[in-house]
């Protein structure tokens, strides 16, 4: 297996700020590296560098820039065309890619970036600090209606740049070139975790030749990664190769690899089995009592950071107000989460006791101390007429999900729940595709709950608990899909941004998980594990620390 970079330790400016990185990183890096279940290896010992390597995926949802980039069909490929300024192990701990140092003042409300030099884009521009500033504050501006806008919400200007009719090329006052490799950031406010969050997607620097013509170069983007993207033919694969050019410390060890789009994961499942797909990163939810056993493939399965839940919007009719406080948590102990994930999804994952997972710094089953997250259909239906006192329910509570992922069966047995619970009539909501079904929840034009969940880009707790609620991530700029807004909660991620003490931050975070188990913007199901298969000839299979596969790391005979 090759060998990861060498881990550098952030330069702190106080001592205090140190402990808390290398308290979250003792926490990251216990978690235990994926293994194969079975050992069934080709006979064959010879490793070829120059394999391409098949894969599964989706369409994705946008164009590939890093800014808009919302769904994980996109994050496969843009990771693959693009480096950061850092990067994070196999385990989640930190390491600086692009980044020679990431050094903050006393309060954590400055930071300047020292690159490495010598780094370029696969045209050969160099990477500067300009690169990293100029996609910075074009992917800020509201006037270019990137999704991922808001986590650049701490940084100094970001306010004055939310005009969505404004100047599209205009810069974030906090950011300053102070030369080719030094970048000084001035945040509005303290934000301890910028070293982490920096390793997000909407982070990635962009070439000058992007800003021509956006969209073109989003379709065929430019980038700085081990890969350079060949050939995207929509709705059927997107092939990548190796950028033979690459100085970073993610050096691919194939030739390339190939996302081959699947409406069906049994179909991909199928073609794992008799040798045409070499890797498969979901197994379908018909082949998770048997894939173990599977004599054909060589299984892997691992505890896994990827929270999955119910949204239910703000404005979605009866869930608003009293009357919606009632129902979401009516809702929530409607859910028999333990018998749907050892029945259903045959223990390929862990009923929810908070709103990050367990893999992350700050987990804990203890905050749910009222049961919200408790299977209890009698309280259900208690809270359920309280509603209906306040106003009578009618209609029917839809689910509504992709139907190109593995979501049917899970979705109709948490319908079936609620339904046998609260005597109510509740149904999945099934839209084609992935990209159909992402469309229509950044568009806001979903009229219904609808599956969610949260794969941090990077492993810290602001990751989820910023990004899936905080008011500044709401209305299509961030993963607050639901458009949420709670002040006392956005206090909390403010007071938590400023505590450089891990057991201070974890204590803040915690109190606004409370106010999430009353508020309930979302309903948390479970923690998926990573369920994967891969062909007999594949010789070395390594999933990264969002349990996701470490691309650059598979080789095969």
């Amino acid at each position: 297996m090759p060998r990861l970079p060498k881990q550098h330790i952030l330069r702190t400016s106080t001592a205090r700020f140190g402990r808390f990185l290398a308290a979250i990183l003792a926490v990251i890096l216990a978690v235990v590296p994926l293994t194969a279940c079975s050992a069934k290896k080709s006979n064959s010992s010879s490793v070829s560098s120059d394999a391409i390597i098949t894969v599964n995926s989706v369409e994705p949802t946008t164009e590939l820039l890093p800014g808009n980039i919302a769904d994980t069909a996109g994050w496969k490929i843009i990771t693959q065309v693009f480096d950061g300024l850092v990067t994070f192990s196999d385990t989640g701990g930190l390491e600086y890619d692009d980044a020679e140092s990431i050094t903050p003042n006393d309060d954590a409300t400055q930071y300047t970036i020292k690159l490495k030099s010598g780094r370029a884009f696969s045209n050969g521009e160099a990477v500067t600090a300009e690169s990293y500033a100029r996609a910075w504050s074009y992917a800020a501006n509201a006037a270019n209606g990137q999704l991922g806008a808001a986590i650049f919400a701490t940084i100094k200007g970001y306010d004055d740049v939310q005009n969505a009719k404004g100047d599209p090329n205009a810069q974030l006052s906090g950011l300053k070139v102070i030369d080719d490799t030094t970048l000084q950031v001035t945040l509005k406010q303290p934000d301890s975790s910028f070293p982490y969050k920096v390793g997000d997607v909407a982070f990635l620097p962009l070439p000058s030749v992007a800003y021509s013509d956006m969209d073109a170069f989003g379709k065929a983007p430019i980038g700085n990664g081990p890969y350079v993207l060949q050939s995207w033919t929509p709705d059927q694969s997107i092939e990548l190769r190796r950028n033979d050019s690459y100085t970073g410390p993610r050096n691919a060890q194939n030739g390339g690899i190939s996302f081959r789009v699947y409406s069906d994961l049994n179909t991909a499942y199928a073609d794992l089995q008799s040798g045409n797909l070499d890797v498969l990163d979901q197994i379908p939810t018909s082949a998770l009592s048997t894939y173990q056993t599977d004599s054909t493939i060589n299984a892997f399965t691992q505890k896994g950071p990827a929270f999955k839940s119910i949204t239910i919007p703000q404005n979605l009719e009866h869930f608003s107000g009293q009357e919606g406080a009632l129902r979401r948590e009516a809702i929530s102990m409607a859910i028999d989460r333990s018998s749907i994930t050892s029945k259903v999804l045959y223990g390929s994952a862990t009923p929810a006791t908070d709103f990050l997972a367990p893999t992350i710094a700050g987990y804990s089953d203890k905050i749910d101390t009222n049961g919200v997250l408790s299977y209890n259909p009698d309280k259900a239906k208690e809270l359920w007429a309280k509603a209906n006192a306040i106003s009578p329910w009618s209609g029917t509570f839809r689910i509504a999900y992709n139907a190109d992922g593995d979501n049917k069966q899970w979705v109709d047995a948490v319908a079936n729940s609620i339904k046998n619970a609260l005597g109510i009539d509740a149904q999945g909501d099934s839209i084609a595709t992935s990209k159909d079904f992402s469309t229509q929840v950044n568009q806001r034009t979903i009229d219904a709950a609808f599956r969610s969940g949260i794969q941090s880009d990077y492993p810290h707790p602001e990751g989820y608990l910023v990004q899936g609620y905080d008011s500044a991530y709401a209305d299509g700029k961030g993963l607050n899909n639901g458009d949420y807004k709670s002040e006392k909660f956005d206090d909390y991620m403010n007071q938590a941004a400023k505590q450089t003490d891990l057991d201070e931050a974890t204590k803040t975070y915690q109190q606004a998980e409370k106010l999430l188990l009353t508020d309930l913007p979302v309903i948390p199901l479970w923690y998926a594990n990573v369920n994967a298969g891969a062909s007999l000839q594949m010789q070395d299979v390594v999933f990264n620390y969002m349990g996701l596969l470490s691309y650059y790391q598979l080789t095969k005979h």
